[in-house]
């Protein structure tokens, strides 16, 4: 094994830094999908949300392993913060007093998707890793990148049709329009 494939990471605190604060985020993500699951129990989209979670609670578990493998230590409050705010996230001025508004549906979705495309760009920058230190799997993190490109994809479609829901279209129509 060359010296250049094994720990050639350059500045390994910032590498634990970055890490820490895209596991902090799994953990927000982790709490919204919980909170989506108990809104779409029983809805087209209930299953997909399951799944979505089960998915995200893997790449949690595989993201602190590579952390343990490169031996970048674990900020754990940073994962508390995240858990703490996703909760305050919960009071909000979304049109409704005591209920549930339909807008938060298509909210949480669009930020679900954008969140999906900032995990996949984590992937991304962990696959430039792996080309300096074989301690990160080149095909874990090829399978977490297609994993989030599907995600993605499922979740703007259903943001689509959400948003037609909400204010009236054709989910369809948007996405001919964006050449899906």
């Amino acid at each position: 094994m060359s010296e250049a494939t094994r720990g050639g990471i350059r500045h390994a605190e910032l590498l634990t830094i970055y890490c820490n604060d895209h596991l902090a985020a799994s953990v927000g993500g982790i709490e919204l999908v919980k909170r989506m699951i108990g809104a779409h129990r029983g809805s087209v989209y209930g299953g997909r949300l399951q799944q979505l979670l089960d998915e995200l609670h893997e790449e949690h578990d595989l993201l602190k392993g590579v952390m343990a493998e490169l031996g970048l230590s674990i900020r754990w409050y940073k994962q508390a913060g995240l858990w703490v705010g996703e909760k305050l996230s919960r009071i909000k001025l979304n049109g409704r007093l005591m209920s549930r508004s339909p807008l938060s549906s298509l909210v949480e979705f669009e930020f679900l998707a954008s969140a999906v495309r900032t995990k996949r760009s984590g992937f991304e920058t962990l696959r430039e890793v792996a080309a300096v230190d074989d301690r990160v799997d080149v095909d874990v993190i090829d399978g977490l990148i297609e994993q989030a490109n599907r995600q993605h994809e499922w979740l703007t479609h259903a943001r689509r049709e959400v948003a037609a829901d909400v204010f009236g279209g054709r989910p369809e129509s948007a996405d001919e329009a964006a050449g899906d």
